[in-house]
Order: C-alpha cells, then structure tokens, then sequence
C-alpha cells in the first residue's frame, strides 16, 4: 500500500525525470556543434548500456526466465530507437530546442492510432479531439502556416511516429518482467547500430568525441540510464497514467532550457500552437487516468 508520503516523493521523482529530459535537447542539440548525429547516437546508447549492465545481472539473479526469450523484442526496441533518436538528432541540427520538445510530444497522440493499426483498437472520441488539437497545435508553432516548418521540425515531428512504436513494444516487452534487462541490451543495440553507422557515413575523430564529451554524458549517463531508474523507483508508487501526465511538462522544461540557455523565442501564435499540443498530450493522458 503506498503512503501519501510515498506518492508524494514518486510524483517528484517523475518530475525530476521530465526536468532532465527536457534539458536533455539542450545538450542533444550543442552535441552536434562537434560530433555527427550517429555517432552521438551510438555513444549514449553504449553509455547507457554500460551503466545498466550491473542492474540488468542483478535483474538476472532474481528471475529464471531466460534471456533469450527477451531477445528478439529488446533488439526490435533498440532498432526503434536508433531510428527514432537518429531522425530527431538530424531533426536539431536546425530544430529549435523549443519545437524539438514540442514536437517529440506528438507521439502521445500517434500511439492511440498505431494501436488501431496493429491492434485494431480503433481510437475514441477524445483521441479524435486530442489529434485535432495537436494538428492545430503544430500549425500555430510553425506560426500559423505550416510552411513555416523547417525541414529540422519535419524530421522531429516524423521522428514521434517511431517513438510510438518504441512506446507500444517496450508496453509488449512488460510481459518478459524483465525491464533492466530489456533497456540494456535495448541501449546496446542502438549503441552498435549508431557507432558502426558513424564510421561509414561520418567523420569520427577523438577530439571531437572529446569536445562533445559533457553532451555525450549528460544524455547518455543522466537523461537515458539514470533517469530511468528514478522512473522504475517512482513507477512502484505512481499510476502509469499520472507518470505521463507528469511526464509531459518535458515540453515545457525543453521550452525553458531553450529560452534560458539558447535564447530561443516564440511568437504569440507559436506559443497558442505548443500549448495547444500540451493541451491535447493532457486530455489525452488524463483520458486514461
């Protein structure tokens, strides 16, 4: 039974995780002032992976279901996300941090109608309410044409269809009870994937990977393998559905991180468009709460 002491502490430990997250873009997008898009993938996967890999054993003590049932659904998940991560760091080469965390928010709407897809569970009223909002959200961002989009939010936006599908196979892989073990070789793949993606399609110099080393920590060690555990802690004590509605002031936290660190600027109407997709992550979440 959770105390309110408890939940009390859960809803800030979630908080703490949105907080990261958001100031995660700053440094993804400072990250590409010296090292490619790839490789800045391929070294926070195998970070994260590293710093998981003593949980994930100690996971494997305490559970005698083997690992290779796990497997084929952790090496789709980090495929999922090497090709997400990879879409949305091209995406802030010229995204702005502000629109990135904006953006990357949209999956929370896409999921409803990737469930229809795969699962034939078609969406209900509120999902059709929250996808008109986040259209008009997205058309006030880009200041009120959706020309006004770069070609950085495109990808960013596009990027949020595969963090969906990430979202419905790591909900799949629950099934394994395995999640440190799952994330691990998840981050391992997508580590793998992203480094030998780097050496064949970029330059990869020792320097560089140095001058971007705090970017490369900070998501790699904080916003990926840390947060994660801040996440399985509070999750003991918090409803999934109240997590993700904490969990959607990433937006704003990324909006802050813009606006304090790169002096990133909204119009009036772009301001209108991100709260109107915060606004439809909120109903939509709180639909299911």
């Amino acid at each position: 039974m959770t105390t309110p002491q408890q939940s009390h502490r859960a809803d800030v430990l979630v908080l703490a995780a949105a907080l990261i997250w958001g100031v995660a873009f700053y440094f993804q997008k400072t990250a590409m002032d010296d090292i490619g898009p790839l490789l800045f993938i391929g070294l926070r996967g195998m970070l994260a992976s590293v710093a998981l890999l003593p949980l994930a054993f100690y996971e494997r003590k305490n559970t005698s279901s083997p690992v290779t049932s796990l497997l084929p659904i952790a090496m789709l998940g980090g495929l999922l996300f090497f090709i997400a991560g990879s879409i949305q760091q091209l995406g802030l080469v010229t995204a702005t941090v502000t629109n990135t965390g904006f953006l990357t928010a949209i999956y929370v709407v896409i999921t409803p109608f990737l469930y229809w897809i795969i699962k034939k569970r078609a969406p209900d009223k509120v999902t059709w309410f929250a996808v008109v909002l986040a259209f008009f959200g997205v058309w006030g961002l880009s200041g009120g044409t959706l020309d006004g989009l770069s070609n950085g939010d495109i990808l960013v936006a596009c990027s949020s269809i595969f963090w969906a599908l990430l979202l419905i196979t790591t909900g799949e892989s629950a099934k394994h009870q395995q999640p440190l073990s799952y994330t691990c070789i998840q981050f391992f793949v997508v580590g793998v994937l992203g480094l030998l993606s780097a050496l064949l399609f970029e330059t990869v110099e020792w320097e560089s990977i140095k001058q971007a080393a705090v970017p490369v920590l900070y998501v790699g060690l904080l916003s990926t393998a840390f947060t994660f555990a801040l996440m399985a802690m509070a999750l003991k004590h918090v409803a999934a559905p109240r997590a993700s509605i904490l969990l959607s002031t990433e937006t704003l936290f990324a909006a802050a991180a813009g606006y304090v660190m790169l002096g990133e600027r909204l119009s009036i109407i772009a301001w209108i468009g991100a709260a109107l997709i915060l606004t439809a992550v909120l109903v939509l979440t709180r639909s299911r709460a």
